[in-house]
């Protein structure tokens, strides 16, 4: 990783085989030797990465341990670059996570378990994962921390607010994103080009946000991965089909948009907890029985 100011950050949108872990791991080595020639820092890709969106299928074969050998295969090809990839985590007494991982010179720096599991549309999540229960980052050096949110994460407003309280200074939203998932009123590629410029803007920080390509099943998938600079201006789009897309970020950029508006800053993290821990206390309790 680097210890400069500056972070080249790579975004590689594919499809993957549906539960077919093995096949996919292939496609994860061409792409991180793709990253590594191209000299990145870290390369992210895609939620599910190595087992397709419909993972879940094959849930008892393609679930992996954090100790699998397949993942510690990557960690080593990765060298000093980061890698984000995702995973069906079986963690401890058979508990299945859909699960994201930063992997840098052969070990597993960090692991984010889902907590949003969508259960609505064409999602079911809740049927087959269990949720995550933490919202934390990983440091990548001394300037650039990462916040690593899975898909449905970055919609709960709240989820994202912690990242950036926890220090995050990079937003990391691997997705799978189908045209067809919430319905046909909802613009998924128009929603999540507003999600990423809104939440750069509010925070002044980095996002990367890497969907998959092609089709599993009933989901067309669209691929549209960004990297956006702390003031929303975006410095690569991905088309539809499989690529990797790059930029340079620099933390002077940063520093310059946090200090125009600091809402890490003013962020008044005692309110929050004081207000949410009322709110648990009266929310869904008619006024009648309030008072």
């Amino acid at each position: 990783m680097t210890t400069n100011k500056t972070i080249t950050i790579g975004a590689a949108q594919f499809s993957s085989e549906i539960g077919d872990v093995d096949a996919n791991l292939d496609r994860h080595l061409h792409w991180i030797a793709r990253g590594r020639e191209a000299g990145l820092d870290m390369l992210v890709m895609p939620e599910l990465s190595l087992t397709g969106h419909y993972g879940s299928e094959n849930l008892l074969d393609a679930a992996m341990s954090r100790k699998d050998p397949r993942l510690k295969r990557l960690a080593e090809a990765a060298g000093p670059m980061a890698v984000t990839l995702g995973f069906i985590e079986e963690g401890p007494a058979a508990q299945f996570y859909n699960a994201a991982a930063i992997l840098c010179d052969g070990q597993m720096i960090h692991l984010h378990r889902k907590v949003n599991l969508p259960t609505y549309g064409k999602l079911e999540e809740g049927k087959h994962y269990a949720p995550g229960r933490f919202v934390e980052t990983c440091e990548l050096d001394g300037h650039w921390r990462a916040g690593l949110l899975i898909c449905a994460d970055v919609w709960n407003p709240a989820l994202t607010h912690l990242a950036f309280l926890h220090g995050a200074t990079l937003l990391i939203c691997p997705v799978s994103s189908g045209e067809e998932a919430v319905g046909v009123d909802f613009d998924n590629p128009g929603g999540w080009a507003l999600t990423c410029r809104f939440y750069a803007m509010i925070y002044g920080a980095p996002v990367v946000m890497v969907n998959r390509t092609g089709t599993e099943r009933d989901l067309t998938f669209w691929g549209g991965s960004r990297i956006i600079d702390p003031f929303g201006r975006a410095l690569a789009v991905a088309g539809s089909g499989e690529e990797m897309i790059t930029a340079t970020l620099d933390y002077d950029v940063l520093r310059r948009a946090r200090h125009l508006l600091p809402t890490v800053r003013d962020s008044n993290l005692a309110l929050v907890q004081r207000e949410t821990a009322r709110l648990i206390d009266t929310l869904g309790v008619p006024d009648f029985v309030r008072e």
